[in-house]
């Protein structure tokens, strides 16, 4: 999950952002309604947390934006502005939830994760495929019945494989889905994050390198073959 923080307040966006990462959900600041319009323009967002009172363009006139632009991004509003009044008029923007300062960050976490359940009501919340179970909500997996600890960053990029269903995603979308947009472009980390996570869940390799295109979850997958190689195709080694 990718979140855009619309915050004016830098140390809090900055606590909320480490806050959510701890979640494994990858987090994004705009200072500004400018500069929250230009990252929703090259960025693609599950959900967006938004101040209403922020320089430039308001939190109101982000939140129009977004719903004019039809990507169906859930809009939180986090805010001081704890009047019934604000709250309706929120809502009448768009906004799908509201939660008011001085707020818990166990409390935004819950909410994010609920926004972003619904907004995922077409499929299933736990995830089946080729073996895999992935709980998005509990932060779980397992393999084959197995229980597989992963760290957040390994999660993060499983949870974008599994949603695929066995397509093709490049380590560009790996990168812009499961990091934020400070992660060097030139970086590494993609390749070594899916190796990691491959011999975390094990043999057979249930994650496929498709050379020059990106990553994808085996369907194939069931026992080793006699015979197969089992090299992990990212570990640098022929």
């Amino acid at each position: 999950m990718r979140v855009l923080i619309v915050e004016d307040e830098p140390y809090l966006a900055e606590a909320v952002r480490d806050g959510l990462r701890l979640e494994a959900i990858a987090a994004d600041i705009a200072a500004d309604g400018d500069s929250a319009l230009e990252l929703l323009s090259v960025h693609s967002y599950d959900l967006a947390v938004l101040d209403r009172d922020i320089p430039g363009p308001s939190g109101d006139e982000v939140a129009r934006a977004i719903v004019a632009s039809g990507s169906g991004i859930p809009i939180l509003m986090l805010t001081a502005a704890d009047r019934i009044d604000d709250k309706a008029s929120g809502f009448e923007l768009g906004a799908d939830d509201y939660l008011t300062k001085p707020f818990e960050l166990r409390e935004l976490v819950l909410r994010l994760r609920a926004l972003d359940r619904r907004r995922a009501c077409a499929r299933p919340p736990v995830r089946e495929i080729a073996g895999l179970r992935l709980d998005p909500f509990r932060r779980e997996v397992f393999r084959d019945g197995r229980y597989v600890a992963l760290t957040r960053k390994q999660f993060a990029v499983l949870e974008v494989l599994v949603a695929a269903e066995g397509g093709v995603v490049s380590a560009e979308e790996l990168l812009e889905r499961a990091w934020d947009e400070n992660a060097d472009p030139l970086t590494n980390a993609v390749r070594i994050t899916v190796s990691a996570l491959r011999k975390r869940l094990g043999e057979p390799w249930v994650i496929a390198t498709v050379p020059g295109a990106g990553y994808r979850i085996d369907t194939a997958v069931d026992t080793i073959a006699p015979g197969r190689d089992t090299t992990d195709p990212d570990s640098g080694h022929a």
